[in-house]
């Protein structure tokens, strides 16, 4: 914590609350994938159950994140982050006991409420406290401290299913959120709610509602088939519920998503390059981890390490890569990025039936990593960057939402996209759309994004 030094014990105790309730939600969507195969071994229902266990959460998640800021404004960010607390942990409970696999998915719907109260509250926690180059330090320990659930998660999910139970996994998060609820009671500043503050729940229910339908309908086409009612009725009643989210954001007074932020050029264009980027970013992680289960063999943990190699590139390369992007600008790191990983992606075509991780998928794994390193940072900066400082917030709370969004549809289509099996053939045709998305993503950024001018010398 010398990071932010010099800093009062207040200050400290706000950081580590902030940084532990956001290692809550980050570390869940690392251990969930290794899960996956875990869980389907003992309840049942193959590929869909699987896509409902990560995409209950994001829909739940994605749909409530936007409005999370102004639950914070009405009621407290503090008490905000401590309903979110306690119910990402009955919730964590709620699975890790779950008789059925329909029961687990109605507690991962649950569970991504609670995960949308946590992050936007715990960033808004730092920004209330922190100011000027203290707030900035703030933030670098809170992105380097949660970056380990990225580490930590897979590794240690992947332990505890090979020695215990997948049950076991979902429990993790219970020693953080104690801890965290313990340090609330230990800060002598009293919450602030505003009173003009404004939840805007029709929006919020509008959002979830057109994003459960189409969902639904995408996980349940290939099961079924477009014709079946149940698929192109709530499939149908999910875009319509979706067009008028979008509808009311344009009428109403006060937003939930404010359409003029995507009058800004890098803003609208970075956030479209954003969803087929993390689009391809979720389909890739599902699919690699499941296949190293299910087909060729490996056991939880050794999935787990699999995309360590990633991480640990992004961790030692991620702050090399944002100075330069602040020279040279965003443009050629989004437009490179994509394509490189697209590359990398590529490269996984290489696993064979006769499966080595050393020769067939780690080479693809470090290429990809380097791309991703190369795109995160200057994408973040040009997105924020394009948007006046006074609403960097809903800015940065819109492109986080369209980031899980991106991973719910890609997640959602995984059947479609495999041929309804994770075998060696599904895996090949996951690594081509991958490729294509990352591609897209790299275009996209090319004929969209522009450097910001340099600033003028007086």
């Amino acid at each position: 914590m010398s990071t932010i030094a010099p800093s009062t014990p207040e200050q400290r105790t706000v950081l580590w609350i902030a940084i532990l309730a956001s290692f809550v939600s980050f570390l869940d969507g690392t251990v969930v994938n290794v899960a996956l195969p875990a869980i389907v071994e003992e309840l049942g229902g193959g590929i869909t159950t699987q896509q409902w266990t990560v995409d209950a959460y994001l829909i739940t998640l994605g749909a409530l994140m936007l409005v999370a800021g102004s639950v914070s404004d009405t009621y407290g960010r503090l008490r905000v982050i401590r309903w979110g607390l306690i119910g990402f942990g009955l919730t964590s409970v709620a699975i890790a006991v779950a008789p059925t696999a329909g029961v687990l998915i109605v507690a991962r719907l649950l569970q991504g409420v609670a995960g949308a109260l946590l992050v936007p509250s715990s960033l808004a926690l730092i920004t209330s406290n922190f100011r000027g180059p203290a707030q900035g330090r703030a933030i670098g320990t809170w992105t380097a401290a949660t970056s380990g659930a990225m580490v930590a998660g897979p590794v240690i999910g992947g332990l505890f299913i090979d020695l215990w139970s997948w049950r076991l996994v979902f429990l993790i998060n219970v020693i953080p959120i104690a801890l965290t609820l313990y340090l609330l009671t230990r800060l002598t500043q009293r919450d602030v709610r505003l009173p003009d503050a404004h939840i805007d729940a029709i929006s919020a229910a509008l959002c979830a509602a057109g994003l459960g339908g189409m969902v639904y309908a995408l996980i349940e086409e290939p099961n079924v088939g477009w014709g079946h009612p149940q698929v192109w009725l709530t499939g149908t009643l999910g875009v319509a519920a979706f067009v008028a989210f979008i509808w009311r954001q344009a009428v109403v007074e006060r937003p939930m998503l404010p359409l003029g932020l995507f009058r800004a050029r890098n803003f609208a264009w970075g956030n479209l390059s954003t969803f087929t980027v993390y689009g391809a970013l979720s389909l890739n992680g599902f699919v690699i981890t499941v296949y190293l289960q299910e087909t060729a063999g490996l056991s939880a943990t050794a999935a787990g390490l699999a995309s360590l190699p990633l991480t640990l590139i992004m961790i030692a390369l991620s702050s090399k890569v944002g100075s330069l992007a602040g020279r040279l600008g965003p443009r050629l790191f989004m437009t490179a990025g994509p394509l490189v990983m697209a590359a990398g992606s590529l490269m996984m075509l290489a696993v064979s039936d006769d499966f080595s991780y050393w020769t067939q998928l780690l080479p693809g794994i470090i290429v990809f990593g380097l791309g991703l390193t190369v795109t995160v940072s200057p994408l973040t900066s040009a997105i924020l960057g394009a948007i006046e400082t006074e609403r960097s917030g809903i800015a940065s709370a819109t492109n986080n939402a369209i980031s899980r969004v991106a991973g719910l549809v890609t997640i959602a289509l995984v059947g479609a996209i495999v041929g309804g099996a994770l075998d060696l053939a599904g895996f090949h045709r996951a690594m081509g759309a991958t490729a294509a998305l990352m591609a897209g993503g790299g275009v996209i950024a090319w004929l969209g994004i522009r450097n910001p001018a340099p600033p003028t010398e007086d």
